[in-house]
C-alpha cells in the first residue's frame, strides 16, 4: 500500500477535515500547547491487524493543516508488527510520542481507521483459513464503503484474500441485468466478443444448468455461478467438463462462514464473498495517552 498516494491522503485528508481535527475546542482549552505525551494503541480482542501505515500519514497530514501543533513525533513499533500480523488481546500495536494536542485530535479517526481495516482483514482471514487445504481462492467484491474502496480491498488482501474487480472499468462482468437488457446470453457473448479490448477476458453469471450450457456454446471465458447450492456448483462443473471446457469458475451468492468449505470442495476455483467488506465488524482497539516524562 502506497500510503503516500495522492488518492490515500485525500482519503486521509477528508477523515481529519470531517472531524474538524484541527478546531478541537476540548483539547485547545485543556491541553497545554507545549505538553508531550505517548499514546499506545492496543488491541482488545484477537485480530489481523491492518493499516499501521494511516497513522504516520494522519500525522503529517494534520501538521499540514495546522502549522501551529506540527514539531516532531515518533510511531515505533514491534518489527514484527506489520499489516496482515495476528496479534492477541492486549497485545499493544505501535506507541506514538508526539505533542498531546496532535495525538488528542487525531485519536479517533486514526481509531476508526485501523479498526475498520482490521476487522476486514480478520473476517478475510476466518474466510481464508475455512477453505484451507482445497484449491479454491476467496475473493472480495465492490461492496466496499463509497470512498474507501482502496483501503477495503487492502485489507481483503491483508487477510490473505484476493481482490476481484477495482471497479467497473477493471474487466467485463456479464451480469443477470446485462443478459436481460442486451437480449439473452447468445447477444450479449457476441457483442462482448466483438467489442472487448486486446486482454480482457470474458465472465458472465449463470443461475441455471441452461444458461449454463449456452454459454459454453458461445463461447464465455469464466464463469460466475451464482446462487448455486455445492451440490448443484458440482453439477455445474461436471456440465463444463463434459462441453470440454476448463475455464475458471467463481461460485457466488449465499455463501457464509459456515458453509464456504463446501462450496470449496465441490471444486470451484474462486469463491467471492461480499461479507468481507460489507459486514465485517470493527475490531476492538484503544489508545492509552500519558504525558511524557522528562
Amino acid at each position: 500500500m502506497d500510503w503516500k498516494s495522492k488518492k490515500i491522503e485525500a482519503i486521509l485528508e477528508q477523515a481529519l477535515v470531517e472531524d474538524k481535527a484541527t478546531s478541537d475546542v476540548t483539547t485547545a482549552i485543556t491541553i497545554d500547547p507545549a505538553l508531550r505525551a505517548s499514546a499506545t494503541v492496543i488491541a482488545k480482542q484477537d485480530c489481523v491487524i491492518c493499516g499501521l501505515g494511516c497513522i504516520p500519514r494522519f500525522l503529517d497530514i494534520y501538521a499540514r493543516l495546522d502549522k501551529r501543533n506540527s514539531g516532531r513525533y515518533e510511531v515505533v513499533s514491534h518489527p514484527e508488527m506489520f499489516d496482515g500480523v495476528r496479534v492477541k488481546k492486549g497485545q499493544a500495536i505501535a506507541v506514538i510520542r508526539h505533542n498531546a494536542r496532535v495525538i488528542l485530535a487525531c485519536e479517533r479517526v486514526i481509531l476508526n481507521l485501523i479498526q475498520r481495516m482490521s476487522g476486514i482483514a480478520t473476517l478475510t482471514r476466518q474466510y481464508v483459513d475455512a477453505v484451507s487445504g482445497t484449491k479454491a481462492k476467496v475473493l472480495d467484491t465492490r461492496k466496499t464503503i463509497p470512498g474507501l474502496r482502496v483501503l477495503d480491498k487492502y485489507s481483503v488482501r491483508c487477510g490473505g484474500g484476493e481482490n476481484h474487480r477495482l471497479d467497473l472499468s477493471d474487466g467485463i462482468l456479464i451480469k443477470n441485468n446485462h443478459i436481460s437488457l442486451g437480449g439473452g446470453i447468445e447477444k450479449v457473448l457476441a457483442r462482448a466478443h466483438e467489442l472487448r479490448k486486446a486482454g480482457q477476458t470474458i465472465d458472465i453469471e449463470v443461475r441455471t444448468f441452461d444458461e449454463l450450457r449456452t454459454a459454453l456454446d458461445h463461447r464465455a471465458e469464466s464463469l460466475l455461478l451464482d446462487n448455486m447450492t455445492p451440490a448443484e456448483i458440482k453439477k455445474a462443473l461436471a456440465i463444463i467438463a463434459e462441453h470440454g471446457s476448463s475455464i475458471p469458475t467463481e461460485a457466488s451468492g449465499g455463501i457464509q462462514l459456515e458453509n464456504i468449505r463446501k462450496y470449496a470442495l465441490a471444486g470451484v476455483d474462486y469463491i467471492s464473498v461480499g461479507a468481507l467488506t460489507h459486514s465485517a465488524t470493527a475490531v476492538d482497539l484503544s489508545m492509552r495517552i500519558t504525558a511524557e516524562i522528562y
